[in-house]
This record gives structure tokens, sequence and C-alpha cells, in this order.
């Protein structure tokens, strides 16, 4: 089974709805797990409301740290705005990432966090026909 780390600074938004879409759309063939650099306790609120709506309750997702370990054991590693935002910035750590450059949704109107949930489900279903 294939395993995808998803990583972002605080694992509160980006990197927990693309671990969500992973293991909702891949239907037990894959894992995706998500990390950051500076893990929050909780996704932030606009979030969890973004991936209710679509069914994906991730309210109760604690922020988990980026370390070797979790690094060594995925088969691919996607940080998702490091060109976005450079502080604390997870690809500093491991040359092995690909970056998908999201906006982080922390404090954006519902509008904006939907768009960048929907560019991520759509990122993670094509990951998976790879």
């Amino acid at each position: 089974m294939k395993r995808y780390l998803f990583v972002c600074v605080h694992n509160a938004g980006r990197s927990v709805m693309a671990e969500a879409f992973t293991n909702t759309l891949a239907n037990g063939k894959a894992e995706g797990i998500s990390a950051g650099t500076i893990p929050q306790d909780a996704p932030h609120p606009e979030v969890v409301l973004a991936m209710k709506e679509v069914g994906i309750d991730v309210s109760e997702h604690t922020g988990r740290m980026l370390d070797d370990a979790l690094v060594q054991s995925a088969d691919r590693v996607f940080t998702m705005g490091c060109a976005v935002d450079d502080a604390a910035c997870p690809a500093i750590l491991y040359t092995q990432v690909e970056d998908w450059a999201l906006p982080d949704p922390k404090g954006k109107p519902i509008e904006e966090v939907r768009a960048i949930r929907d560019d991520i489900r759509a990122r993670v279903a094509a990951m998976l026909t790879e």
C-alpha cells in the first residue's frame, strides 16, 4: 500500500484536508498521513466546516510533529505551500518533496477555503491515479 505524507507548518489546514481526501478517495488502497513543523492541537475551524460540507469530519484531528521516521515511511512527501509561506517551511528539512503551493486557509472566508479544499481534492484524485 502506498503511503503519502502531507506536510504544512501547523498541520491544521491544507495537510489535514489532503490526508482526509487521500484516506477517503483511496478506498483502502493507499494511506494519507499529515504532519507539521509547528503542529497545532486542532484543525482551523474554517477547514472543519469546509470538510464537513463534503461529508468528511476532521474535527478530531490532532497535529502531528514532522520527523524523520514519517518521511522515511512515506512513498511520496508533499508540502502544501512552501512557495507561499517561507516561515518554518517543511521543505527546508527534506529535499525529496513536491510542493503544491497552496494558500493557507487559516482565517480566510469560507468561499476561499472551499476553493482550496476543492483544489486539494482534485490534486489528491490525480495523485491516486498515477
